[in-house]
């Protein structure tokens, strides 16, 4: 992590809690969508990815132009087309796991069972040690899982519980696992990588890859109000992609990714608050024992490795 930026870190830390909490209305502008136009998860996806595109590449010519001349380290193909590639599906999947679902299931299982799936990976892939209350942590998330869909299997209506939803948000959750860890092994962060560009070249890798399906399915194909699809389509690709990604990564120059872990959990927090209060979806209370279970546990997660990685520091320092 780069330690030469002049951002003060409690505005680091804002940027960071306005990209978690734009994330959070993306899921609920995609139900609009859904419902106002005949978009689907696919075209909407490639959509964005467009729109982000559109968007970001004048503010990466804008950086190169005012910062000064470097020596670069490109990254290799294969790290550009595994994040790429990866974000695709995690994007996608998500998507239609909220079209499925619904927004408040969808988002919470999939940023719930995001960390526990890179916990349990990095303890098996790379031997990183779990730990005590990392094991009791994952326990107690798969234990809020289980709750949230057996407590609302079979429900009718908004906000009911589907296998089949359930199922994509924990792909989507995989896919964004299998990111983290690729990206940790490789050791990105370390070899001088612009996050940034890397988003760009992603953004490109997945609106390639989702091209053939979305001109299968047709890009505007059954839109029916095209004023309302474009406002919408405006404010996703605006607000919960473009500006968000750019405040992220300026707020991941000053504040510890374990830090970051914690903050982010505003994402499905306030996906669910949008889905009752606004998208009139019904959580029953052992629906939401179950969420609130699952978003504790991740929670305790990260303070954990949080400590852990305050501990390690402090031993480094002293030696």
């Amino acid at each position: 992590m780069s330690t030469h930026s002049t951002l003060p870190v409690g505005r680091g830390l804002l940027y960071v809690a306005f990209a978690a909490t734009a994330w959070g209305t993306a899921g609920a502008a995609a139900s609009l969508l859904y419902r106002d136009s005949g978009i689907g998860p696919i075209t909407l996806s490639f959509w964005r990815y467009v729109g982000g595109l559109a968007l970001l590449l004048p503010v990466q010519a804008h950086r190169r132009r005012t910062r000064p001349a470097a020596p670069r380290r490109r990254r290799p193909a294969r790290d550009i087309l595994v994040t790429g590639v990866g974000l695709t599906v995690f994007q996608s999947a998500y998507f239609a796991g909220v079209q499925a679902t619904g927004l408040a299931v969808g988002t919470v299982v999939t940023m719930g069972a995001s960390p526990v799936l890179v916990a349990l990976g990095g303890r098996l892939l790379m031997g990183e040690r779990l730990g005590r209350a990392g094991t009791v942590c994952v326990l107690g998330a798969l234990t809020g899982l289980v709750v949230l869909v057996l407590g609302g299997a079979g429900g009718g209506g908004h906000g009911a519980v589907r296998p089949a939803g359930v199922a994509l948000a924990l792909l989507s959750a995989a896919a964004y696992a299998c990111i983290t860890l690729y990206s940790r092994r490789r050791g990105q962060d370390a070899a001088g990588g612009d996050p940034l560009e890397t988003t760009l070249w992603s953004f490109g890798v997945g609106a390639v890859c989702l091209l053939p399906i979305a001109l299968w399915q047709g890009l505007w194909r059954g839109v029916h109000d095209t004023g309302r699809t474009l406002e919408l389509l405006g404010y996703l690709t605006t607000v919960p992609t473009a500006l968000a990604y750019a405040l992220f990564f300026a707020g991941l120059t000053v504040v510890r990714a374990s830090t970051v872990s914690v903050v982010s959990l505003i994402e499905p927090v306030a996906a669910a608050a949008i889905a009752v209060a606004l998208l009139g979806e019904r959580l029953t209370v052992s629906m939401g024992l179950g969420m609130a279970v699952l978003v504790g546990a991740v929670t305790t997660l990260a303070v954990a490795e949080t400590r852990i990685a305050m501990g390690a520091r402090r031993a480094e320092a002293s030696a």
